[in-house]
């Protein structure tokens, strides 16, 4: 049996509606589907504005120009994210402050911002991994108490909720992904949430390379010009299309997952401890979008990985900490987060896509009884 670790979805009405682009004869971005897709995230999630994107990194590029970050200022983040979180504020000169994970959820660790607050610090960035909420009660209260900005890395939770309040509606500005990896996809693709309704405005100049067009566009000036630093950072109308599709059955979708994902919990808890299991806190809805084990330790994880690729089975690694990364090297003091250190050398993701069969699953659920008890 020869099992992948993703299959990207086709779902429904993909090829219909890119077919209705051709008839609408309109392949640039901000045209029929595209407001199709900002207006069903806009009433499903109660954000005040939606803007499709060619990439999420292209949205949190957005969340960054948007906060006005400038060379010095300081944001707050987890290392144990993908290089995008962090990129879009480097860009910018900001001075990235590493905060440690929870070992848990993997999330940020809402215990350990506070003291890494100074007067510089103009941004929390709160990553949502594997679609798990951070504990946002807390993390909203010192944006308030500290008036910060807070920007959500949603990339893996659309969707998902926290005390049934959609995720991405929390912050100023928050983020979905729709690569081909996630739960719903275009190929490439992403979304700005702006819910700070003073960045409404801004967020709409920004995403057209900084012009007012939008404006023109609705009759209030006679001409545009360049009033904001922005770029070209527009979803086309053919990623739109196909995105819409999916965006439309994203809860068929994801409820599917949901069912293999418990069953991978199901069997894998007949024989492995709790605590090398996902953990889901009771307030938290979240959309399946992995399922990852914990191994003792890195040999362990590496040799695991060879035997169910011989079995046929694609499992993988996640996050190298980005503070490790080569690109950081000499930039700042040595910093130890240990906690974000264990779950990277540790941490193994099992195939999971829509479509995966229970036998398929039962299948890499032998596969990794017989490793353990090997």
């Amino acid at each position: 049996m020869k099992i992948p670790f993703n299959k990207p979805i086709i779902f429904g009405n993909e090829k219909k509606y890119l077919e209705q682009v051709f008839i609408n004869d309109q392949f640039s971005g901000n045209g029929f589907f595209t407001k199709k897709c900002n207006d069903l995230i806009e009433a499903k999630t109660g954000t005040k504005k939606c803007i499709m994107t060619s990439s999420c990194t292209d949205a949190l590029e957005m969340t960054s120009l948007l906060s006005g970050i400038e060379p010095g200022d300081e944001v707050i983040m987890p290392s144990f994210t993908f290089v995008s979180t962090a990129s879009a504020f480097e860009l910018r000169r900001a001075k990235i402050v590493w905060c440690d994970i929870r070992p848990d959820t993997k999330n940020i660790d809402e215990t350990k911002i506070e003291a890494l607050i100074t007067d510089r610090t103009k941004a929390i960035v709160a990553v949502h991994y594997a679609g798990v909420a951070c504990e946002m009660d807390k993390i909203v209260e010192l944006c308030k108490k500290y008036d910060l900005l807070l920007i959500e890395d949603s990339a893996q939770a659309i969707d998902c909720k926290y005390n049934d309040k959609y995720l991405g509606t929390f912050g100023d500005l928050a983020t979905y992904s729709f690569h081909e990896t996630k739960n719903i996809q275009c190929g490439e693709g992403g979304a700005l949430l702006v819910n700070n309704p003073s960045l409404v405005e801004r967020s709409e100049f920004i995403r057209d390379k900084g012009t007012n067009r939008i404006q023109f566009n609705q009759g209030k000036v006679d001409k545009y010009t360049w009033v904001e630093l922005g770029s070209s950072y527009l979803m086309s109308e053919l990623q739109a299309a196909f995105l819409y599709s999916q965006l439309e059955n994203s809860t068929e979708i994801n409820n599917s997952r949901l069912k293999s994902w418990n069953l991978y919990y199901k069997y894998l808890s007949e024989f492995m401890p709790e605590g090398s299991l996902p953990i889901i806190p009771e307030n938290c809805i979240h959309n399946a979008h992995m399922f990852y084990i914990m191994v003792d330790n890195f040999d362990t994880r590496s040799r695991m990985i060879e035997y169910l690729s011989k079995k046929g089975v694609l499992a993988i690694f996640h996050y190298v900490p980005l503070h490790n990364a080569p690109y950081w090297k000499g930039k700042y003091e040595d910093i130890h987060l240990p906690v974000t250190e264990k779950v990277s050398s540790t941490l193994l993701r099992l195939p999971l896509f829509y479509g995966i069969t229970e036998d398929e699953i039962m299948y890499i659920v032998q596969a990794i009884k017989e490793f353990t008890e090997g």
